[in-house]
């Protein structure tokens, strides 16, 4: 046997069925699920580096990405892990649907539904959207994200990083930083991590910070530097303007200068750290270029790579439930 057969064999030797029928948050997982996903997709990792890189583990299936907000990243990554796996694929702007003459979230459901897709991945400003499309389609559901609530495939590859990075999860320390207030992928990396054993930090200015965030079993912090005090991981997130009505932040540089992330600052944070961002970055604003840019530090480039894979092992147990059924 080859070495990419070999390396393929032990692939599909470690798919299994997901424990659920959608995959709507991190709390559809247990840290059993989590691991054997990043074990699958540590596998579709070595894959995607290969030359022949297509799978028929969903052949005959069909995946419709339902995009209401914009995400060229996200939806790319889905797109391209489903045709990896042999699926036919489907990208769907309702902005130029019948969506925007007034259709609602229930009448598309319906709509698609009869088209009777197998996999709905579900992007939507709406929290709870996908958990509403989950109840009325007969197909599987993926969140894509939805408004402030959750980012969960987010969440699975930001842990897959880390864990290639540093051999582990347990223990970790990892900081949080910026617009946690409107961040999706805050509340689902938070869970994801915690249930596997790292300790998580939550920083920024007060007004980007949840009421509640202090019962989330989190450290919070409104200074960066004290904030990212010996932690292995800096995690920084993009301030979303769009989602803002008021006054919750200064000026970008103002922002920067207290809150942004550059040399200076990381200096206060292990010597083996490792910066994060889930993108799009807004470069001297949440991050600046000489951070980012650095690849014995940054891990952002590895987290768009470990997005496909993390996908990748999302769709196929997911497949393998469909299989089942």
């Amino acid at each position: 046997m080859s070495g990419a057969e070999h390396g393929l064999s032990e692939v599909l030797g470690r798919t299994f069925p997901f424990p659920r029928r959608h995959f709507l948050s991190v709390l559809d997982l247990n840290p059993v699920d989590v691991a054997a996903l990043l074990d699958l997709a540590e596998g579709f990792v070595d894959l995607n580096r290969q030359a022949a890189k297509k799978l028929d583990l969903l052949k005959g299936r069909t995946l419709i990405n339902l995009f209401f907000e914009n995400s060229t990243r996200t939806q790319s990554s889905f797109e391209l892990a489903a045709k990896r796996l042999g699926a036919d694929t489907i990208n769907m702007s309702p902005r130029s649907s019948s969506i925007t003459k007034g259709e609602t979230l229930i009448d598309t459901a319906v709509t698609l539904n009869a088209m009777r897709p197998d996999i709905l991945v579900v992007r939507h400003a709406a929290s709870g959207a996908a958990s509403l499309l989950a109840q009325k389609v007969s197909c599987s559901v993926i969140n894509a994200g939805d408004g402030q609530h959750e980012h969960p495939t987010q969440a699975l590859l930001d842990a897959l990083s880390m864990r290639r990075a540093f051999g582990r999860i347990a223990g970790l320390r990892v900081a949080i930083c910026g617009d946690i207030l409107h961040s999706r992928v805050a509340r689902s990396n938070v869970g994801l991590l915690q249930m596997m054993g790292a300790e998580v930090r939550l920083v920024g200015p007060p007004t980007l910070i949840p009421a509640k965030a202090d019962r989330w079993g989190v450290q919070v912090f409104h200074d960066l530097r004290q904030g990212i005090a010996g932690c292995d991981v800096v995690m920084m997130l993009r301030l979303q303007l769009e989602r803002m009505d008021g006054a919750f932040a200064p000026s970008p540089r103002e922002y920067f200068r207290f809150w942004g992330l550059d040399r200076e600052k990381l200096g206060a944070a292990a010597d083996h750290v490792k910066v994060m961002h889930p993108g799009p970055m807004n470069r001297g604003v949440e991050i600046d270029s000489d951070v980012a840019d650095d690849l014995t530090i940054s891990l952002i480039q590895d987290q768009v790579e470990m997005g496909v894979a993390a996908r990748m092992a999302v769709l196929a147990a997911l497949a393998a439930r469909l299989d089942n059924a």
